[in-house]
């Protein structure tokens, strides 16, 4: 083999950053199975390359029979199968001895030279063919370390095409992504050329190289979107808690500060609403409700209901149900269009929400009259109808969250007093 191909081989290696013994390795098992297939080939052989000067040699392995019988042996049991069908032990048709084993017993195997005279010409059409397809696999293989560790990873990429089953999504130069029907908003056209951001939902190996799913309805989309236009989520004086979303249509997110003096709201809204705004954009103008999240589940219930005025929040602990008492008029937008406020404020919190105007209630509780209630660490607050407030009081407090009652601490009041939303 000539100097000019080995020297290719390291070229190439380094250009794409492929272990050249790997090539090697490679390309010694190719010229192998390529003399295999000659006329009069040696039983058992092994190919040598000279990792300077690129000679080559076929050297035959002269395996005593008592040796090679123990060795055929052991494969056999080594590859014996139980057949599925009939419960029976199945051995391989054809035990072929692994080479590796043959290095356990080189002190009792004898070795010569066999190489063809006209080797050389097999061994240069072998070694492009190697050299092209150890360079794919290796690309294929890097391709896939680069992107299993990416899942949840926010991408920016160019529609190549798009049909009925899943569009095809360019992330770069021979690297493709599949965005599935199934992971498409509804009502979003995917035109050719257009860039498009998403998030990566699962890499997987496969023989053409890895397959990767992006996803456009998942709510990790919000909140890297969110980071990309937030300084404060990306160094983590802002954190995003929790993601409720019916893509396309609504989101709610639930935000947290974690430095004084820093408003998690105003932050993810930005100036004049200018990072809220170029998040609704990419996700074509599907509306998102920012939401600052509490520890007080009656507070958290009422503000995620927003952008409806709650009047009252009754929380259950034992069964994680919050009962929202709002005014009449804000019944309908409580529960929003088919439902959809009520439902994305349930997932946002974890609480089951049961949403009544506060007519409706107040015939249930006259129907129903007044029961006795355990009030041993509970707000110490009467509300309006007369019944005490069923929410946890704060530690070192004889009140909940809720601001109303929390300004009954100084007048030291138990008077009946509005719940504030």
């Amino acid at each position: 083999m000539s100097r000019e191909i080995l020297d290719a081989m390291h070229a190439l290696a380094q250009e794409k950053g492929i272990d050249s013994e790997r090539l090697m390795v490679a390309l010694e098992d190719a010229l192998l199975s390529a003399y295999k297939k000659q006329p009069g080939a040696a039983k058992y052989a092994r190919v040598e390359i000279d990792r300077e000067t690129a000679d080559f040699r076929v050297i035959e392995l002269i395996i005593p029979e008592q040796l090679e019988a123990h060795l055929i042996v052991e494969t056999i049991d080594e590859g014996t199968t139980i057949d599925p069908e009939t419960g029976e032990m199945r051995e391989p048709e054809e035990p072929e001895i692994d080479p590796a084993k043959f290095e356990q017993y080189r002190d009792q195997i004898d070795e010569r030279d066999v190489t063809p005279d006209d080797f050389g010409r097999i061994a240069a059409q072998t070694a492009k063919q190697v050299i092209l397809q150890r360079i794919r696999e290796a690309e294929r293989d890097m391709m896939f370390e680069e992107y299993r560790d990416r899942v949840g990873e926010l991408i920016t990429g160019i529609v190549q095409q798009s049909d009925s089953r899943y569009t095809l999504v360019q992330l770069r130069e021979r690297v493709e992504a599949l965005l599935p029907k199934s992971e498409q908003v509804d009502g979003e056209r995917y035109d050719h050329s257009q860039r498009i951001k998403a998030v990566i939902k699962e890499v997987s190996p496969q023989a053409k190289g890895p397959s990767i799913i992006v996803s456009r309805r998942d709510p990790e989309l919000i909140k890297k979107l969110f980071e990309l236009e937030v300084p404060e989520i990306a160094d983590g004086l802002v954190e995003i808690a929790n993601v409720a979303r019916e893509p396309g249509y609504r989101s709610k997110i639930a935000v947290i500060s974690h430095a004084d003096g820093v408003d998690p709201v105003g932050a993810c809204v930005g100036p004049r609403g200018s990072r809220v705004r170029m998040v609704v954009s990419e996700l074509r103008g599907e509306k998102i409700d920012i939401i600052p999240y509490n520890d007080e589940p009656a507070r958290f219930v009422a503000k995620a209901l927003s952008p409806a005025r709650v009047r009252e929040v009754l929380v259950d602990d034992a069964a994680k149900q919050a009962t929202v008492i709002v005014p009449d008029d804000q019944l309908s937008l409580a529960i929003g269009r088919e439902g959809q406020n009520a439902r994305l404020a349930a997932r946002l919190t974890g609480w089951r929400v049961d949403i009544k105007s506060e007519t409706e209630f107040a015939a249930e509780e006259a129907e129903h009259g007044y029961e006795e209630e355990e009030t041993q660490g509970r707000c110490a607050a009467i509300m309006s109808n007369g019944r005490r407030c069923p929410n946890a009081s704060l530690s070192g407090s004889r009140y909940c969250g809720l601001e109303a009652h929390r300004a009954l601490e100084a007048g030291g009041g138990g008077e009946p007093v509005p719940v504030a939303s």
